[in-house]
Order: structure tokens, then sequence, then C-alpha cells
């Protein structure tokens, strides 16, 4: 069996070629996939070479971890999965590619207990559920933010999040052309707040040199939470802290409780999906859609079409 697939061969160099697919064992799905999304942080970072090494890191690489589409054939265990929809986190079951994530092919192999069954309307708007269960998981740690840094998808989704938990954040953003689009909340520049009393301040740019910027608007005893993910080393200055007796937080990987929640709210409609997939193009434009997608700032999510791709 082999696939179409996106891979990274070297920073800055993708391109969209066959991989041959190691055979499903008893517990694997077979998934062919409509839609896939591109990860604005950590596929960024295996885009330009800065990811930090950890294991699985390496070129070539199929990256992605925001998939969704059918179960067309399974393992001997799984048979009645077929015909589902489901959302896929990746697949390392590539061959002359490490899978890491392994979403951004055509055709994934992964082991049923790995993908989570999804209503087959949410379409494209499905591959946001790993940002959306990402920010759920940062939530349940501690206070509903109420100043959230970066206007993304990630910041977006933080901010609606804590508007279904009756709190109105305010959102930090400093490019112009993300400024719109917060429905019940303000986006600021923050050069212009005057704040200095917030108790629970959400960092979802990704900009290692936030701290010290966030430490001088927070409350005493108040909490930084890193939602993002951060290629250089983060610093700050220890004595406005100090002063503050400030916590910082990380937020790491989302858990199928985090998953399950997020489909709940969004199924009640307390949780929007809208307006968040900006990009929509054929898998066949992946070696030339990554650069637009880091470098557009209109770009909020570039999204793969599959289903037409043999």
């Amino acid at each position: 069996m082999d696939t179409l697939a996106v891979v990274v061969e070297e920073p800055e160099r993708v391109a969209l070629r066959r991989l041959t697919l190691t055979a499903p064992d008893a517990d694997d799905v077979v998934v062919a996939v409509d839609w896939s999304g591109i990860s604005m942080g950590t596929e960024k970072l295996m885009y330009n070479g800065s990811m930090p090494m950890f294991p699985g890191m390496g070129y070539p690489l199929v990256p992605g971890y925001e998939a969704v589409g059918t179960v067309v054939d399974a393992g001997a265990n799984q048979k009645a999965m077929i015909g589902r929809c489901v959302f896929v986190p990746g697949s390392s079951k590539f061959e002359g590619a490490r899978g890491l994530f392994g979403g951004q092919a055509r055709t994934v192999i992964t082991g049923a207990a790995r993908v989570i069954p999804m209503p087959a309307e949410l379409a494209e708007k499905a591959v946001l559920m790993s940002l959306a269960a990402t920010a759920q998981h940062a939530v349940v740690g501690g206070e509903m933010p109420d100043l959230i840094i970066g206007h993304g998808v990630l910041g977006r989704l933080l901010a609606r999040l804590a508007l279904a938990a009756g709190v109105e954040p305010v959102v930090w953003e400093i490019n112009d052309a993300r400024m719109s689009g917060g429905e019940g909340y303000r986006v600021i520049r923050p050069e212009t707040d005057e704040r200095r009393d917030y108790r629970s301040i959400y960092d979802a740019s990704g900009d290692h040199r936030i701290l010290d910027q966030a430490v001088m608007h927070m409350a005493r005893g108040g909490e930084i939470v890193l939602a993002g993910f951060y290629s250089e080393p983060l610093s700050f200055h220890f004595a406005p802290a100090f002063r503050r007796e400030a916590r910082i937080r990380i937020a790491t990987e989302f858990q199928p409780d985090d998953l399950a929640t997020c489909l709940a709210m969004v199924g009640s409609g307390r949780l929007s999906l809208e307006g968040l997939v900006t990009h929509k193009v054929p898998a066949s434009e992946a070696p030339t859609a990554y650069g637009q997608a880091f470098s557009d700032p209109n770009c909020l999510k570039m999204v793969f079409d599959w289903r037409d791709i043999a």
C-alpha cells in the first residue's frame, strides 16, 4: 500500500511524493484523509528548521497532526470502525520518511485507539479540534484568561472558551491584519494597555521574549500560562516577577477528555469554529502553500483538500 504525502525534505523545501505504507496491524485503521490543516506552531518550526531536537525529529519527514477523514479499512480487531468519520492526530507508518507527526497524507494508517470519531458535518472545520482541545487543556489547569497574547487561531479559541465561561478577556495583538474578529472581547495593541491587574495571562503568541512584558501587566499572585510552542529559551527579569509573586505554568498536549469536552461544546453551540479556516487549497499545492501559510498574516488556518487527490 502507498500514498501521496507531504514531505518536508529539508528546511523550507516541501514536496508532494508517494511513500510506501507499513501494513496495518490487527488494531490499526486505514483512513482516507479528506482534510488536513497546517499547524502554525510546530509545523512552522519543522518547515524553517528551528524545531528543537527530540526523538523522531529529522528530515525527510511527513508533518501534520490535524487530519480528518473516513476509515476505509481496518485490521481484524477493528472492522467495526470502517465507514466512521474520524480525527487523526498522525501516523508513523511511512517508509522513506519520518512520521512527525505524519498527518499530511492522502492515506494514513494508525492505531484505532488514536483516532477520534467526528461528526461528518464538521467537514474541514474538524481539523481545528486539536487546537480547540489544546486551548481547553490549557484552561482546565487554572483560571480562565483575562488577558490573551496573540490573536491567531489558538488565541481566538482561548477567547471563545473564556466567553463561554462568562469571562470577557482582553487580547493583545501587534499585527494590524489580525486585529479584527474579536466578537464579545476587545483586541488591542499591548502598548495601549494601561491595566496592571491581570490575574490570568495566557500567551498564544509563541514569542520567547514575552515574559517581562506580561509580568509588568499582571496582578500580585497572578499566573502566566505558556500555551504556545517556543523554539528559543525563555528568560525574564527576576525582581519584577518576585515582587508580584508570579507563577508560570506550561500547558502541554491535550488529552482525550479535552477533545470530548470541546466536541460537546461545539455540538451544543457553546463553542464556535466559524471564521477560523481562512484558506482552503488542493493538497497538490502543498509545496507552495507552506510559504504562504507562514508569511501571510491574513492566513489564520491553511487547510489542504485531499478529496480529489489520487
